[in-house]
């Protein structure tokens, strides 16, 4: 498995509407958020490895998952420094840092500093915006 993130993916919005559902596109392109408790790898304890949806891109890696009782996918690193690029949001009045795909920027989620060990950090993760490769 790859998991270099140096080369772009860059398609136009007509592209990313013609190769993602609708509620990937909401999430991934617009940066929305699919309902808590809802998405389809919110319960999935497979061992494996998390990829963005958009572009394919390993984002993440099972042992690094946990039960955070948010209701979104969480983990506490990322599968390489540089798989996921974190930017400050000020949306909705509230301060929070986002989480994108390195590779083609979709939207994944916000990361908060309240996860457990080693790293501290929570990336609460949209299940719309990853695909699960099983082990």
């Amino acid at each position: 498995m790859t998991t270099g993130t140096a080369e772009k993916v860059v398609k136009s919005e007509a592209e990313w509407r013609q190769k993602l559902t609708p509620e990937q596109y909401h999430v991934l392109r617009e940066k929305g958020t699919e309902r808590p408790f809802t998405g389809a790898l919110v319960n999935n304890h497979d061992d494996g490895f998390y990829h963005c949806a958009a572009c394919g891109a390993p984002l993440f890696k099972s042992d690094t998952k946990f039960e955070s009782g948010s209701g979104w996918p969480s983990f506490f690193d990322p599968i390489t420094k540089d798989a996921v690029e974190l930017h400050e949001d000020n949306t909705f009045g509230m301060r929070r840092v986002e989480a994108t795909c390195a590779k083609c920027g979709g939207h994944l989620g916000h990361v908060f500093p309240d996860g457990p060990g080693p790293t501290g950090q929570r990336y609460c993760i949209n299940s719309a915006s990853l695909e699960f490769e099983k082990k």
